[in-house]
């Protein structure tokens, strides 16, 4: 009686379990609605009040700068003296973790799900993001689901991350690979201030 959308019948007990997956989602989209309108206040301590309101975890001295797109922030946890860039995406379907002192540039995005296009119905696939603490990600970067960036690492400008990255790298390219090592080891610079307007 009931059929999924690859026409395959569904019991009962599945139909109503995707009804209730739908309406979720149906709530995760409006919430990423409000948390965009969030994103045009020109001020951080309003937006990081909201973004906090709405389940996620933000350290003391972090700043998400404006137009962030958050979607389900209840899985999101950000340390201490982070700088969130300007149009980032955080997709908080599996937990996002990210350590202290990070900075991360203007529209970079962070996916944690993704389709697995070998599957016959396409299915989702999802695994955690980690950031370690004092890791430098340059804009426009692109970071896939399950990846892990270690201590101190350096994504370089429009890098695509499809696996983990070492403590003290330098990556970079599509997709990332090592260009070289950090030349320091004893990382202990806090990120500062963000500007008040952005």
């Amino acid at each position: 009686m009931f059929k999924d959308r690859m026409g395959n019948s569904l019991t009962l007990r599945q139909a109503v379990s995707k009804v209730v997956n739908r309406v979720f989602n149906y709530w995760l989209d409006f919430q990423l609605m409000l948390l965009r309108w969030v994103g045009y206040v020109p001020f951080h301590h309003f937006r990081r009040f909201m973004y906090r309101m709405s389940g996620m975890k933000i350290g003391q001295g972090t700043s998400i700068h404006m137009f962030a797109n958050v979607y389900d922030p209840t899985k999101i946890s950000i340390g201490e003296d982070c700088v969130i860039g300007f149009r980032s995406f955080l997709d908080g379907r599996k937990p996002i973790t990210i350590g202290d002192h990070v900075d991360i540039a203007s529209e970079v995005m962070i996916y944690n799900g993704h389709h697995d296009i070998d599957s016959d119905d396409f299915k989702p696939v999802f695994a955690p993001v980690t950031i370690e603490d004092y890791v430098f990600i340059g804009p426009r970067v692109i970071i896939l689901p399950g990846v892990t960036i270690g201590k101190g690492s350096v994504v370089a400008a429009g890098a695509v991350v499809t696996e983990d990255v070492p403590s003290l790298s330098v990556v970079g390219g599509v997709p990332a690979k090592e260009i070289r090592k950090r030349k320091i080891n004893d990382l202990k610079y806090r990120i500062g201030r963000a500007r008040w307007f952005q």
